[in-house]
């Protein structure tokens, strides 16, 4: 089982994030879930959400304590909340920001993880970019996508597609096709 926790704040779509990869898991045949976790309900306010991916059916339902992969929309929170909290050794970070893990104070986050394993990438910019609004849930999701192969970028195009039909979701699914080409060609640099 594969399992992700998404850190964001209230108004930035974590959780229909979470919710965008367990449909484009379900659209690669794998049995997924996604649920969110709130404090306080309102725009700004820290969120969690979640979602599970394997081969068989998911039976737990419990929030995720020890997730497979990261995900920070909102790079304030890195100083505020334990979003590392549980992280398997062999985790994956991704996380939403221009500026270096330097700059951020988490330098040595990328000696915790093997190589590869913590990459950030300029969502907020990328769906500004395309969207005109600075959205950041469709990139990381490309951008994970593309780290961890936990869902195809097919899949995740068309659960983009179908949550926004129309112009939004093409902009959405350009905006993830782009972090997921960033993503790989850092791989390939």
């Amino acid at each position: 089982m594969f399992q992700v926790r998404i850190h964001g704040r209230g108004g930035q779509g974590v959780v229909t994030a979470a919710e965008l990869l367990s449909v484009a898991a379900f659209l690669d045949r794998r049995h997924a879930q996604a649920f969110p976790s709130f404090g306080s309900e309102r725009t700004g306010a820290p969120v969690v959400a979640f979602c599970r991916v394997d081969d068989r059916a998911i039976r737990s339902h419990e929030p995720i304590v020890e997730p497979d992969a990261v995900v920070v929309q909102d790079p304030t929170l890195l100083h505020q909340v334990d979003v590392f909290g549980g992280l398997r050794s062999n985790g994956f970070v991704i996380l939403n920001t221009a500026r270096t893990l330097g700059e951020l104070g988490l330098a040595e986050l990328d000696e915790r993880f093997p190589a590869g394993h913590v990459r950030t990438v300029a969502a907020s910019e990328l769906a500004r970019e395309h969207l005109g609004r600075p959205m950041p849930g469709a990139p990381l999701l490309g951008a994970l996508a593309a780290v961890t192969g936990v869902a195809s970028a097919e899949s995740l195009a068309a659960a983009i597609r179908e949550r926004f039909p129309g112009r939004l979701g093409e902009a959405n699914a350009a905006a993830a096709t782009a972090a997921r080409l960033t993503m790989l060609d850092a791989v390939h640099a």
